[in-house]
């Protein structure tokens, strides 16, 4: 597994990226700028090959690529608009934001593998409905954990022949499912 990523050698990534490709649209080079002078933003930057399953992310491109030049998204609200995704990036400084990059020979470039991270762990995305089913599911199994104490407790009772600790034990586990 590859060493985290430094914002020193993202901050170095840009740069090279800005001298050596001219991006599609000049906002782009101006978001890129912003990131790249602000390490507490830098600090939550990922540069990715796959957006899927992320919360917010921006796709970049430099000429001489056919992909789109600019997209900007958030959960599902999407846009081309550079200002929007600058505005968003400024105020939500702490948020994760995957950056995919297409220019030539991206894949190729060493500078780009340095900063490149794997896409193996997918962003987690909990609704409500699933925190609920989680909650329930862990209290059962915490229930299901406390009966089988309780009913190890019953079996040591038994094996000491102490029954004032059975009687008491045995009416807590009968409590506890019912």
């Amino acid at each position: 597994m590859k060493a985290p990523i430094s914002v020193d050698e993202k901050k170095d990534f840009i740069r090279w990226l800005l001298n050596t490709h001219q991006m599609k649209m000049r906002e782009a080079m101006w978001v890129l700028n912003y990131i790249a002078g602000h390490d507490q933003i830098m600090k939550y930057v990922h540069f990715v090959d796959d957006l899927d399953g992320k919360s917010r992310g921006l796709v970049l491109s430099a000429h001489g690529v056919d992909n789109e030049p600019f997209r900007f998204f958030k959960g599902n609200l999407t846009t081309s608009d550079p200002e929007k995704a600058f505005h968003d990036i400024r105020l939500n400084w702490d948020e994760n934001l995957y950056i995919m990059l297409h220019f030539k020979e991206a894949l190729s470039s060493p500078e780009y593998a340095l900063v490149r991270e794997e896409n193996s762990a997918q962003e987690l995305k909990i609704g409500e409905d699933e925190k609920l089913l989680a909650e329930k599911f862990l209290d059962q199994m915490m229930s299901c954990f406390e009966q089988e104490a309780l009913k190890q407790e019953i079996d040591q009772a038994l094996d000491r022949r102490d029954k004032e600790t059975f009687l008491k034990l045995s009416a807590l586990l009968q409590e506890k499912t019912f």
